[in-house]
């Protein structure tokens, strides 16, 4: 195929394709990867195709797709009324397979962005699995790849979302710095207490359901360590984790069918985890399938993890729960490649702004006193602001308050006049009568630290988790982090 030369100017013919409709699996087969790190890659040698624009995109705005140097599928969106700047988009996850489609349906999402007049664009990562700072080199390579064929925008943003938004605080400080890259970040819903402590509710998880509900593995199945998730040769799906849950829990079930002892057991996992009941199903696949992905696929079958010195409480039994839940110590080295590849400095030279639902099920609003704490201990607090807002949706929130976040951070990033939480929410209303949703800011709320939600480990009371010396100390040993 031919592909057409990308027009330089802002108003442009339109030109119309195919888009796929096929959904990104969230647990499919996973990619074996080696032990290392992820510079960014060449800014690529194919050009981008014209594509037709998702939904109601396709009567405002041009729309590219292709596939860098290094694999990752790419979507571009570029309005007929641009007004100059461009949103570089990272996803959540981490998914553990991606196709052309995958980034095509993320601007569908986020359709509002580009509603807003903003250029747009985004990577599905050069492969599945886990890999915060891969997935930061290939965030970063996309806007070079934008900035290529259309010319450098007038200001850049960058946006994460969910572990997104741990892909996007990394891509801020290590990218951040260089001249006209990045203007502002905005970071929503976001996993911001990094990987070797913000997995600590679903290692929690993990051993809690096992100590209940002995099924997974089964007494008559092979054992395994549970900071495995599940065996590396596992041939589980998970639907049939889901049954084993379900059988166990009554998760599925309205609480007049479950039996006696299928509601005492999900009433103590839920109290001991601190997981609301419509969001266990979700956390039960992480805790089985992204364990597995990390410490098989991307350690080495090394265990970065730890629940020694925790204690377990709010259940009927707290005394045999701690007495018979498994217990099991880090490699020193694991938790250090994960630590490097995932957790945060808190050194940011941009200005930040955050939005976060305070009742968010699975990315619980506790990652944001993480990340100020982060960001604190950097003395960077000059360049950050977090907002919350009283939603209880972890994937989407408003419209409105997306459209809203943009625009505080641009007028903050353009006068340096920083904003507050309270004059963000008070800016809402006209955003929302333009793209509906509704606005449900709470000016007030701050969330409790990050060791109410989470259980910390021996030492995990203290942010950063990483400092910037340990990083650069770290980032000197050969074959350090996570490869990409």
């Amino acid at each position: 195929m031919n592909t057409p030369a990308v027009p330089a100017s802002r108003t442009r013919p339109r030109t119309r394709g195919r888009r796929s409709a096929t959904l990104t699996a969230l647990l499919a087969a996973m990619v074996v990867a080696t032990l290392g790190t992820a510079p960014a890659a060449p800014a690529g040698t194919t050009r981008p195709t014209a594509t037709t624009c998702p939904g109601h995109l396709e009567e405002k705005a041009d729309c590219y797709t292709g596939r860098d140097a290094g694999g990752a599928y790419y979507t571009m969106a570029v309005p007929d009324h641009w007004n100059g700047s461009l949103v570089v988009h990272a996803h959540g996850g981490p998914d553990f397979s991606y196709d052309d489609s995958s980034t095509t349906e993320d601007l569908e999402r986020w359709a509002v962005m580009v509603d807003e007049g903003h250029a747009w664009v985004g990577s599905s990562y050069r492969r599945g699995g886990y890999g915060v700072r891969m997935a930061a080199a290939d965030t970063e390579n996309v806007r070079r790849l934008f900035v290529r064929h259309f010319g450098r925008p007038d200001r850049t943003y960058l946006h994460g979302q969910s572990w997104g938004g741990n892909v996007a605080a990394k891509v801020t400080e290590a990218y951040g710095g260089e001249r006209g890259a990045y203007d502002g970040v905005l970071l929503t819903n976001g996993f911001l207490a990094g990987g070797s402590r913000g997995y600590d509710t679903r290692v929690d998880l993990r051993v809690v359901y096992q100590h209940y509900c002995r099924n997974l593995p089964r007494p008559t199945e092979a054992q395994y360590p549970l900071w495995q998730g599940l065996p590396a040769n596992s041939t589980m799906t998970p639907d049939e984790v889901h049954s084993r849950l379900q059988e166990c829990t009554g998760i599925d079930s309205a609480p007049a069918d479950r039996t006696a002892r299928q509601q005492r057991d999900l009433d103590d996992i839920l109290a001991v985890t601190r997981i609301p009941e419509h969001a266990l199903a979700t956390n039960m696949q992480y805790a089985a399938f992204l364990l597995q992905d990390i410490a098989h696929k991307r350690l080495d079958g090394r265990n970065p993890f730890s629940n020694r010195g925790v204690r377990y409480d709010g259940s009927h039994d707290d005394k045999a729960l701690n007495a018979g839940v498994a217990r099991f110590s880090a490699d020193p080295t694991a938790r250090r490649d994960l630590s490097y590849d995932s957790d945060l400095t808190g050194r940011i030279a941009l200005p930040v702004l955050t939005l976060h639902a305070i009742d968010d099920p699975q990315v619980f609003v506790e990652h944001e006193a993480a990340y100020r704490a982060t960001v604190e201990a950097a003395d960077r607090s000059e360049n950050l602001v977090q907002t919350f807002t009283r939603e209880s949706e972890h994937s989407a929130l408003s419209n409105a308050e997306y459209a809203n976040s943009l625009a505080a951070l641009d007028t903050w990033a353009r006068t340096g006049n920083k904003p507050t939480p309270r004059s963000i929410a008070r800016a809402c209303g006209a955003f929302d009568t333009a793209h509906g949703g509704g606005c449900f800011y709470d000016p007030a709320f701050r969330p409790a630290p990050f060791a109410s939600q989470v259980r910390p480990r021996p030492g995990g009371l203290h942010w950063p988790a990483m400092s910037a010396a340990r990083e650069q100390a770290w980032s000197r040993i050969d074959g350090v982090g996570i490869a990409p």
